[in-house]
């Protein structure tokens, strides 16, 4: 049984065409309760992890990025695919962040965790929040290339980040459950949070 069956809708066949190394299109047959069986297609994805970098003075970090299945650039959190084998899904957060905001940070938590479409994908995301930050050094830095060339970075305060969710300016999924996340664990004072 895959991680996250349940054994009351069991899989009597698995097909997975690989696609790239970050996602493959699988289909199942699963049993229903009732008995019968049904076709279910799903993409089954390496997983992501996503930072939202907070600092001293309350503002998020967020990052603005060409985004081609939409067709747009998206303000979203940095962020980047678990698939580095053996690098746990913290030290890709930190990695993703240095990459893409030249950013380090100290404090590390787990702020949340997503499914962002479980109706037709298993991906899932960790949400890390990350605090007491400072600039990669000049010599340090990442050399960004295709769509990450052309990333913007803006430090936003957390309230003004939440209204962009409500106006729309904000969607991306993860970023917007990272927003919303800090801005609650900010209102508790940072406390409650899962150990990074």
């Amino acid at each position: 049984m895959s991680a996250g069956q349940r054994s009351d809708y069991p899989v009597v066949e698995h097909v997975e065409r690989p696609v790239n190394p970050v996602f493959s299109l699988v289909s199942d047959q699963v049993r229903m309760p009732d008995g019968e069986v049904a076709r279910r297609d799903f993409l089954h994805h390496v997983g992501a992890v996503a930072a939202v970098a907070v600092d001293a003075d309350g503002s998020v970090l967020l990052i603005r990025q060409y985004r081609h299945p939409v067709g747009q650039a998206m303000w979203e959190l940095p962020a980047g695919l678990t698939d580095v084998a053996g690098e746990a899904p913290v030290d890709t957060a930190r990695r993703e962040l240095a990459e893409e905001a030249d950013l380090t940070a100290r404090d590390w938590q787990l702020l949340a965790e997503l499914h962002t479409t479980p109706g037709c994908s298993d991906e899932r995301i960790r949400v890390y929040l990350a605090r007491d930050v400072a600039p990669v050094p000049a010599h340090e830095r990442f050399e960004r290339t295709a769509e990450e060339a052309g990333l913007t970075t803006r430090w936003v305060p957390l309230a003004d980040a939440v209204a962009m969710v409500t106006t729309g300016e904000l969607t991306n999924a993860t970023a917007v459950a990272g927003v919303l996340a800090a801005a609650r664990s900010r209102e508790n004072g940072w406390t409650g949070l899962r150990p990074a």
